[in-house]
Parts: C-alpha cells; sequence; structure tokens
C-alpha cells in the first residue's frame, strides 16, 4: 500500500487566465518508492476561520456571515470555498503539480464574501484531497484510491486573493439579481434619464438619504 503525503508550496494568481484563478503549488510524496504512472486528484478546499483573528473592522464585514462576536463559538466553523480536479503525471518519489483554484466575485459564494470582508493577513484554509491513482508494476498497472486522510493545510495571504480579483475587476465588483428586481432597476434608470448603472444606484442612495438624513451614501 502506498504511503501518501501532500504540502502546499505556495500559492498565487493564475497568469493569462481567462477567468478569475489562483494556482496552489503542491508537493506530493509517495513513501514506498513505487512507479506511480497517473493521478487522477480530486481537492476538496476548505476554509477556517475559527483559526484566526479578527478586529473591528473584520468584524463588521463578517456580521452578515457569523453573526454578532458573543455568537462566534457557534457560528465560526469551517465551511466549503470551492471543489477542483487536477491530473498528476507519472512520478517516483515526489513531484511537484500546479492545482487550479477556480475563483468567484459573486456575493452569493460564501468564500468570496469571507474573503471580501477580512481587510488582511491571513486566512487559514485545509485542502483535503482524495482521487485515483494508477501504479506500474511487474504484471501491468493496478488502482487504488488517495487515501481519505489525505490534507494539507495553508495559511492564504488575503492579499494574494485581493490582488487576483482587483486584475479582473479592477475598482469594481458585481452583484448578483434577481430577473424581475433588474427589470425594475432598468425601468428606473431609463425613466431618470441616467446614464449607467453606477449612477442609478447612487441616485437611489440619494433618495434614501434625503427620506433619512444623516446616513451617507455608500454607508
Amino acid at each position: 500500500m502506498s504511503e501518501w503525503s501532500f504540502s502546499v508550496v505556495d500559492v498565487a494568481p493564475t497568469p493569462y487566465a481567462a477567468t478569475p484563478e489562483l494556482t496552489a503549488r503542491l508537493c506530493i510524496q509517495e513513501g514506498t518508492g513505487a512507479r506511480v504512472h497517473a493521478v487522477a486528484l480530486h481537492c476538496q478546499v476548505r476554509i477556517e476561520p475559527q483559526r484566526r483573528g479578527y478586529d473591528l473592522d473584520d468584524e463588521r464585514g463578517l456580521l452578515p456571515l457569523f453573526g454578532q462576536r458573543d455568537r462566534w463559538p457557534q457560528t465560526l466553523k469551517p465551511f466549503l470555498w470551492m471543489h477542483c480536479d487536477t491530473t498528476v503525471q507519472g512520478f517516483t518519489g515526489s513531484t511537484e503539480v500546479d492545482l487550479p483554484l477556480p475563483c468567484t466575485y459573486d456575493f452569493d459564494v460564501t468564500g468570496s464574501r469571507y474573503l471580501h470582508a477580512v481587510g488582511g493577513g491571513t486566512v487559514p484554509v485545509v485542502l483535503m484531497f482524495s482521487g485515483t491513482v494508477f501504479t506500474r508494476g511487474d504484471h501491468g498497472f493496478s488502482v487504488q484510491q488517495v487515501p481519505w486522510d489525505s490534507e494539507a493545510r495553508y495559511d492564504l495571504p488575503v492579499r494574494v486573493w485581493q490582488d487576483m480579483i482587483s486584475t479582473y475587476f479592477p475598482h469594481a465588483g458585481w452583484v448578483r439579481l434577481d430577473h424581475d428586481v433588474l427589470a425594475e432597476l432598468g425601468d428606473y434608470r431609463a425613466r431618470h434619464g441616467l446614464v449607467s448603472w453606477e449612477e442609478t444606484v447612487t441616485h437611489l442612495l440619494q433618495q434614501v438619504d434625503a427620506v433619512a438624513p444623516g446616513r451617507e451614501v455608500g454607508s
């Protein structure tokens, strides 16, 4: 039976990707010296928010996710960020391979909301591996599974995610709206002769500010 260990060497934005993506550089070690023909590797990436501290600004941003700080012992739990896959070419002993981590700025995705809310530092993540290993022996190929307890922890710098997102959405972001709400927003834009969606939303905020004096636009 093969002996496996996984570690994360680095995580960086993927250059020239068509959509927002990070790349995790993995070091994979097989401890018995068996000749590995290939690995169909699957990974579940989870964020472990309870493994770091938060300042007051973080606390305000995390309120919609975890509630007030006094509730955090019950709510601050690990959660799924993404699933990803890659194919590992043949090796003996150890190898390094790139694992694509597709990302999104969609605020309906918990991982994106969390990463947007924390201001800096690092985010503890755990990569949990599974998949199929094809080994080459004296009598052809054999197949085995990546051990269920194979995982690697890594402290992802928040700046890495922020730099990647700013490359694809410079000074901007987006929110997903229901079709009916979007239609009403478009009708409001047309009726008031507003040029852009930014101007439309700003105009609406100004109307709210007029009803609630003292409220700052964008607050």
